[in-house]
């Protein structure tokens, strides 16, 4: 579904992309616990990787379904890619975050439970929303005035630094190389007392997006006082998604919906 009734903000035609969509999976349709539809659940938001230049399939509906097993409703942002950078990807997922919270009684969602979960650039994506967030937009449409606050984030193997441990790919797509937006969407710099509790894990010998984003956010984290949980896995390559075929980083999905019940979804 379309988030925007209207053209969306920042849209251009040129960069021949259709405008944000987001696909929405019930927990009921797929899970045995989520069976008492009377019974509302909380939502997780997925933000595919791929560099702000693709997003990876495999980092998209598999997790919806996970996250469905466990009783969660989930959907899949398909936010906007190179040549749009920022802010066009975080006004995608800030529209998502108060789009699904606007029709959380229509869905039967929990309006306080409601996560985002990105991988690499996603994760990026998602770390920038989790410090970088309203309360409502006094303008625009019913939707804009609903907090786009996170109640958690999930971060995979994520792009969380744009500083010396970053992706170069990444921070160059989405912030072209300006030195005030690198310092802006560097996440770990952003973090405050009010920044949501996470979810982290990566593998310390990544090829791709060094461990050390991780370590940084933790302890950015450590230092406000925010609760998270965070896993590093001794060894897999980047973009493993699920890692159903990687011991030790496959069992991220159990720790990450443990902990997720913990915060109540």
């Amino acid at each position: 579904m379309k988030l925007w009734n209207q053209t969306p903000p920042l849209f251009d035609p040129a960069f021949e992309q259709p405008e944000t969509e987001l696909h929405f999976y019930p927990a009921a349709e797929t899970s045995a616990a989520a069976a008492d539809t009377a019974s509302p659940a909380g939502c997780v938001i997925i933000c595919p990787g791929g560099g702000y230049h693709l997003r990876a399939a495999h980092e998209g509906e598999g997790y919806a379904r996970m996250f469905n097993q466990a009783g969660l409703h989930a959907a899949v942002l398909d936010y906007r890619l190179y040549p749009y950078s920022y802010p066009a990807p975080m006004l995608d997922l800030q529209r998502a975050i108060r789009f699904v919270r606007y029709h959380a009684k229509e869905w039967n969602v929990l309006p306080d439970k409601i996560a985002i979960c990105g991988s690499s650039a996603g994760g990026h994506l998602a770390a920038s929303c989790a410090v970088h967030f309203d309360e409502g937009m006094p303008d625009g449409d019913e939707i804009d005035q609903i907090s786009c606050r996170p109640d958690a984030a999930v971060l995979c193997y994520s792009v969380s630094t744009l500083g010396p441990y970053t992706h170069q790919g990444t921070c160059s797509a989405i912030t072209k190389d300006d030195p005030a937006l690198i310092e802006y969407l560097s996440a770990e710099k952003q973090v405050t007392e009010n920044t949501p509790p996470m979810f982290i894990w990566h593998t310390a010998d990544d090829p791709a997006v060094p461990v050390e984003n991780a370590l940084l956010m933790s302890m950015a984290l450590s230092e406000k006082k925010v609760p998270h949980d965070l896993h590093i896995f001794a060894h897999g390559p980047h973009g493993i998604g699920l890692a159903e075929e990687y011991p030790g980083a496959s069992a991220w999905p159990a720790l990450c919906l443990q902990y997720l019940k913990s915060l109540g979804f």
